[in-house]
């Protein structure tokens, strides 16, 4: 086992235990607070630091070094080449150095940081082959739940500067790419991993087990992927944790570990553990499995044929669960009324389909007047004879319209009683609200918006509601529409409250209930604080363009809640794009690709993702009518009346986005410009007329009949046959006939959804029918779909004539081809495909879920504190997702009166905060495309803030700084004027220490970087200009150690587009200097490349310890994004090195303004202590719960300014300071 270097008794290095390790915490341990201040006497323990050596004997090839990583690591080092600092040891270093996997853990957001760094181990020709770590790893102790504390190691082999070979690369899809680790050796930066350890020969191929560890060469080896890596044995140290102690003491001598050793006593934790899990495994102890892995075993029956040798089809054995009654659906709301805890463990998966229509036809027989109910034709209905999914219990909750419309109760009842019984739940509205809702704010405003109308012709097209004395303009006379609306949605959420429970999946479609997923997100996190079901959104028309939809006033507010659901569904890829577009311009929101060719879009924390899945048609349905007598006969009827003439068959919906009249237009041409086919053609227009909306069905109707009457007196009545219906569809049999007449099917819409019209037309021409012909609109979505049709613009005439002439003359042969590419999407993609697809989407975002925990980074978004799912037990049955479990549970929200209690034990404390973010609260992006270029409340701290931070530099034993990436002049007018406050700007390259009595003004230093920035400048400057003044709102900006270029203001992708370009030219210009590239959102920063705020901070702790003996014993230190990480990383660098005057890198020279460099006492003396404080607290603060360095985690600005409160007066009002406009959390303080 490990043991410490050989040290004076008091000091704070531990030696490591062999006790037995207590295993995982269980889940009601992490609800328990840690609210309850120690016993009088003892001393606080959250906050304490650990330093950990380390000795391993182990025997290496030459050139090769071994390194040793864990749990709690800090990374101060960087390879001199990296563009993001701290970036880089966060996300690529933890990619290769056994990172976690977030696929095997929900709501860890800090699981990544699990080995963020190795540590250095050394040897020496007499101590061969033994090695000890040079530095010691400090860890940090979250909270005081158990009186040992756990940590988790592993010993690696690395070979500085190696590099894996072109030849030997890994599929990133399968294994780690990059097979480099971060270290502690500033100097060193990264190197190459050359083995790892794998004492029980578990994770490698069975024919390499005598190699006992993971070499290059079965790197490159295919069989070995992420997941083997992630899940090698670790070794375990148990610290024990008194506080009585101001040391930290184990119970045994210290021992060596061997590499790669199974006897060694440090593996026994993981064997044990390994050992339960398997029995556990084995006997299958718990019948309920995860949601992700639900949706994977059903997935696994996707080839799955039925007795009849034809594909299996989900969506029936959804619907055919053991329960009969929508009745013994059991409510999640009524639990929720009794107490806020999750409903009572799984009882078997459940779906809901959440529509505004239930896919039902309800009828009342004219005699008897008994109410009857039958599926009906939409993809949501009910599939007789489907058996995939068949675990799944399935519902449909939505409102129902009935012939007649109902009366009294006694006939909602037997409704409701009959909808029950085939597992519908209806909603009954009131008439003024399901009309304001549906006729008004759905038909009215949403479905020409959404199908790119603008606001001008929506004013001036006379379909909205006239009211006395408004504008065209006003949209509050919609007021009333949007009530109904947020109503409704309002009556769904709290229906689905009632019916859902943990676990279960909702499906809610089409943008009437665009509300819904927020809606009820926002009740499952206020009633029980997280999320308790998976949520799809499936949109079935178009979305718009992100200019068409920024103009509704309730747009930015749909758009939120489609954003609550796990899962956004379209049907084509451009309505996704439109949908992206609107999120990053309206919102802000940034989009990446996933793993799979999935889209994901960061918000509030979450993953959500964006998917296109097409449906087609019920082959079963459509055979069943296709046997009907009334079909064969009304084809026969059809072609007889038209005997002769080749027909071109339409249906359409009476409106004018069905393009009716283009099709018209063009066809009375092609009349007139081939009048050949005079005498033998034929166009059989169907017109429907639904009564959803009357003004633009009034208008439509009358253009078509005028062009009608017009093509028959040029022409003659036989050219065109015409009829009105009313009705949303034609009956099946009486549109099968019309197909199975017609040669030419002409759909032709300026604007749609997806249309299954077309798809029934080519199936009812299946073989041995002979084939017909599909002309579609290119605005369709169904034109993404068939490639074998005809694609025209209805708006182009000329275009539309002549393909209806290449339709009229197509060979046979031509015709059989077109209908060979579409007829097999067309027979084998019915709706339990569709939903199959939808449903391994599903899987796919629980899979990612926690993959975005940099969201509060990369875009403007606040994560949500209780949107963030649970750890659950269930999944703790692997290496990796054990220890990322204990990553996440020691990766503590901030308890800031355990904090206070640390701050007053001490006598020497340092205080250094961010700026920006930390103590001013960044805003949110505004609606419009152009952003806010300061992005701050003011640019200036709340006074409550302000008067906390005065306080506490009114205490002769503090040192407060604040360190900004922003300009002097900013931050010395928001802060200037506190006289015992020191302030850096630039990212530390230039910083002033508090002024001292006596003094009237302040003091300037730089550090010398070795850079010269005037010639930076003459080169760089030039090209910055070129890109300026290409792109409309960028600039740039100039600091003391900062070239920067903004596109806050620009188009989002014209400004990244313009960065990425920027940033390769810059490369090529400024090699010849010392400096890097940071990329951040709106802006590329040219600094020199040892610039970072870690260095300040390491100056200061080292300064004011060389002041002030025996040296700090208190530090906190507050950041929010990933600049700040290196403030973290320097002051676990300062920890390890207290006390160690030989191992601690000095920084870079000081020169005071004016250019002469500083005298060695002028300031501070830049060395380390040599003796240490017996008990140190470290509190570093991340804002947000992220990927991060830091050990502790607040969830915004606020609660910043709450933590700085206490410090500085003792205590905060319940709730929160009121800074800002509101009160914080509560949470803070429990």
């Amino acid at each position: 086992m490990s043991e410490s270097l050989a040290t004076p008794a008091s000091d704070p290095d531990v030696m490591m235990s062999e006790a037995p390790v207590e295993q995982g915490m269980e889940e009601e341990e992490v609800e328990r607070g840690d609210s309850a201040p120690p016993p009088k006497g003892q001393n606080e323990l959250i906050g304490r630091t650990v330093r950990l050596h380390f000795r391993c004997r182990a025997e290496l090839p030459i050139g090769s070094f071994l390194r040793v990583t864990g749990s709690s690591l800090w990374a101060p080092g960087t390879p001199s080449s990296d563009p993001a600092d701290a970036a880089f040891s966060v996300e690529r270093t933890e990619a290769s150095a056994f990172p976690t996997t977030l696929d095997e853990l929900e709501g860890d957001h800090h699981s990544q940081s699990l080995y963020a760094s190795s540590v250095e181990m050394v040897t020496t020709p007499e101590e061969y082959p033994i090695w000890r770590t040079r530095k010691p790893v400090v860890v940090v102790i979250p909270n005081r739940r158990k009186s040992v504390h756990h940590h988790y190691y592993r010993y690696l082999v690395v070979s500085p500067g190696g590099q894996l070979g072109q030849d030997e690369g890994i599929d990133d899809d399968d294994v780690d790419a990059q097979v480099v680790v971060s270290t502690s050796d500033e100097k060193l930066g990264s190197t190459a991993v050359l083995q790892w350890e794998d004492p029980f020969g578990s994770r490698v191929d069975p024919n390499k087990h005598e190699n006992s560890v993971l070499s290059l060469a079965s790197v490159a080896q295919p069989q070995n992927t992420k997941s083997d890596y992630r899940n090698l044995p670790y070794r375990t140290i148990d610290v024990g944790v008194s506080a009585n102690s101001s040391v930290f003491t184990t119970s045994r001598p210290a021992t060596t570990d061997h590499y790669s050793n199974p006897d060694d006593a440090s593996f026994q934790p993981y064997l044990i553990r390994e050992a339960i899990n398997q029995e556990n495994r084995r006997k299958q102890l718990k019948p309920q499995v995860s949601l992700a892995s639900q949706i994977s075993d059903a997935m696994a029956t996707d080839g799955a044929e039925n007795a009849d040798g034809e594909p299996g089809v989900g969506v029936g054995a959804m619907l055919t669960g053991t329960d009969t009654e929508y009745a013994k659906v059991k409510p999640m709301a009524a639990q929720s009324k009794a107490s806020a805890t999750p409903p009572p463990a799984f009882r078997g998966q459940r779906i809901f389909f959440v529509c505004f229509h239930l896919p039902v036809v309800v009828v009342q027989h004219p005699t008897t007047k008994r109410w009857r109910a039958s599926w009906s034709e939409s993809i949501l209905a009910k599939t007789e004879g489907s058996q995939i999914l068949s675990q799944y219990q399935a519902y449909w909750v939505g409102t129902v319209t009935t012939n007649p419309p109902l009366e009294n109760k006694e006939d909602t009842e037997e409704v409701r009683s009959i909808l029950g019984e085939m597992k519908c739940i209806p909603i009954f509205l009131d008439t003024e609200t399901r009309e304001a809702h549906y006729y008004g704010f759905c038909k009215q405003v949403l479905w020409p918006a959404f199908h790119n109308i603008d606001l001008l012709d929506l004013s001036t097209c006379g379909w909205l509601p006239d009211q006395d004395g408004a504008s065209d303009w006003d949209q509050s006379r919609l007021d009333d529409w949007w009530n109904a609306f947020r109503r409704v949605n309002k009556e769904f959420c709290r229906v689905m409250s009632e019916l859902s429970d943990q676990d279960d999946i909702l499906w809610i479609h089409d943008y009437h209930l665009a509300l819904l997923p927020e809606q009820l997100t926002k009740f499952e996190l206020e009633t029980f604080g997280r999320r308790m079901t998976r949520k799809v959104f499936f949109l079935h028309i178009p979305f718009p363009t992100s200019q068409i939809f920024r103009e509704l006033e309730c747009g930015e507010s749909i758009l939120q809640g489609m954003l609550h659901a796990d899962v956004v569904g379209f049907h084509a890829f451009d309505h996704a794009r439109h949908f992206l577009n609107a999120a990053k311009r309206i919102l802000g929101l940034n989009y990446e690709n996933l793993v799979g060719g999935l889209i994901g879009v960061n918000f509030q924390g979450q993953t959500v993702l964006v998917s296109m899945s097409n449906v087609s048609i019920e082959p079963r349905m459509v055979d069943a009518a296709l046997m009907l007598p009334s079909v064969q006969t009304g084809a026969e009827e059809l072609k007889n009346k038209h005997k002769g003439r080749t027909i071109i068959g339409a249906l359409d919906i009476a409106q004018r986005l069905s393009g009716t009249s283009l099709k018209l237009l063009a066809y009375e041409r092609m009349l007139q410009d081939y009048p050949l086919w005079k005498s033998k053609v034929v166009m059989v227009q169907r017109l429907l007329r639904s009564g959803s909306r009357v003004k633009d069905e009034e208008v439509t109707t009358r253009e078509v009949r005028f062009l009608v009457q017009r093509i028959q007196e040029k022409f003659g009545p036989e050219v065109i046959d015409y009829e009105e219906m009313a009705g949303n569809s034609m009956v099946m049999d009486q549109r099968l006939a019309l197909w199975k007449a017609t040669d030419i099917l002409m759909n032709t819409p300026i604007r749609e959804g997806l249309n299954h019209w077309p798809m029934e037309y080519i199936y009812t021409h299946k073989e041995p029918n002979a084939p017909g012909v599909v002309i579609a609109s290119e605005f369709s979505a169904i034109c993404s779909i068939l490639n074998g049709a005809l694609r025209v613009n209805p708006y182009d005439i000329k275009m539309m004539i002549t393909t209806i002439d290449k339709a009229l003359s197509m060979d046979m042969q031509e015709r059989e081809g077109r209908r060979y590419r579409d007829i097999d999407f067309v027979s084998n993609s019915p709706s339990d495909k569709w939903v199959k697809n939808v449903l391994r989407d599903l899987r796919d975002a629980t899979i990612h879920q926690n993959n975005n925990s940099n969201a509060s980074e990369s875009n403007s978004q606040t994560p949500t504190p209780g949107g963030m799912t649970p750890i659950r037990k269930e999944l703790i049955d692997s290496v990796a997702a054990f220890l990322a479990r204990e990553s996440s549970l020691a990766f503590a929200n901030l308890n800031i009166r355990a904090m206070k209690r640390a701050y007053d034990s001490s006598q020497r404390r340092v205080i250094i905060t961010d700026f920006n973010g930390t103590i001013v609260m960044k805003e949110p992006p505004g609606k419009y495309l152009k952003r806010e270029i300061l992005g701050t409340s003011g640019n200036k701290p709340p006074e409550a803030v302000i008067d906390a931070l005065s306080s506490l530099c009114s205490d002769p034993r503090n040192t407060v700084y604040v360190v900004s990436g922003d300009s002097s002049e900013n931050v010395l007018n928001a802060l200037g004027d506190l006289p015992g406050l020191g302030l850096a700007v630039s990212n530390g390259a230039r910083f002033s220490p508090p002024v001292v009595p006596g003094e009237n003004h302040r003091r300037w230093y730089t550090f010398d970087l070795g850079v010269d920035w005037d010639a930076v400048k003459r080169v760089a400057l030039p090209v910055l200009s070129k890109y300026t003044a290409r792109s409309n709102g960028s600039f740039v900006k100039l600091t003391s150690f900062s070239i920067g270029w903004s596109y806050y203001s620009c188009d989002p992708e014209w400004g990244s587009l313009q960065a990425s370009h920027l940033v390769l030219e810059l490369e090529n210009e400024l090699r010849a200097f010392d400096v890097r590239f940071v990329t951040l959102k709106g802006i590329v920063e040219v600094v020199p490349r040892q610039l970072n705020k870690g260095l300040i901070v390491k100056k200061v702790l080292r300064d004011t310890s060389m002041k002030h003996h025996p040296g700090v014993d208190f530090v906190l230190c507050l950041g929010d994004d990933i600049s700040d990480e290196k403030m973290f990383a320097s002051v676990f660098s300062f920890m390890a090195e207290m006390g160690d005057e030989e191992n601690s890198h000095p920084g870079p020279p000081v020169m005071a303004d004016g250019g002469f460099e500083e005298e060695e006492d002028d300031y501070m003396e830049d060395s380390t202590p040599t003796k240490t404080p017996d008990q140190v607290y470290c509190f570093t603060v991340a804002v947000g719960k992220k990927q991060t360095h830091a050990s502790f985690y607040v969830n915004g600005a606020q609660d910043v300014a709450n933590a700085l409160v206490m410090l500085a007066h003792g205590d905060v009002p319940r709730g929160g300071v009121p800074v800002w406009g509101r009160e914080n959390a509560t949470y803070l303080f429990e």
